[in-house]
């Protein structure tokens, strides 16, 4: 049985596109994992423009009142997780994420679609 989308993720992935983050991929990975019920992956083209994505993520979702567990990797820029429990985002360098591929090791988990209007490569 597949679960129902949570529109509550809609806050998050609107909070990535807004530093012109790309590749986008929702991942519902609730029937996989204890510790979270979606993921968010998504690349920058810059060491500076992953910290950049990661902090307007930070700033738009704080002014909504949603503040993180926790944020690693911020001061690097290659691959930065952001922890708001239910929801974990990572935001990638882009050769960074090709190397961990984290899609190929989440696999099983559904994608959930998120619209015609996200930015491509």
């Amino acid at each position: 049985m597949t679960l129902p989308y949570d529109p509550r993720v809609d806050d998050f992935v609107d909070a990535v596109l807004g530093m012109k983050a790309f590749d986008i991929v929702v991942l519902d990975v609730r029937e996989l994992a204890s510790f979270a019920d979606t993921f968010i992956i998504c690349s920058g083209r810059f060491h500076r423009q992953v910290s950049a994505i990661a902090e307007l993520v930070e700033h738009k979702l704080k002014a909504k009142g949603i503040e993180p567990l926790g944020i690693e990797g911020l001061r690097e820029g290659h691959w930065v997780l952001m922890d708001y429990g239910d929801v974990v985002i990572h935001i990638f360098y882009e050769p960074v994420r090709r190397f961990y591929n984290l899609e190929g090791l989440w696999s099983d988990a559904r994608r959930i679609e998120i619209g015609e209007d996200q930015p491509n490569k």
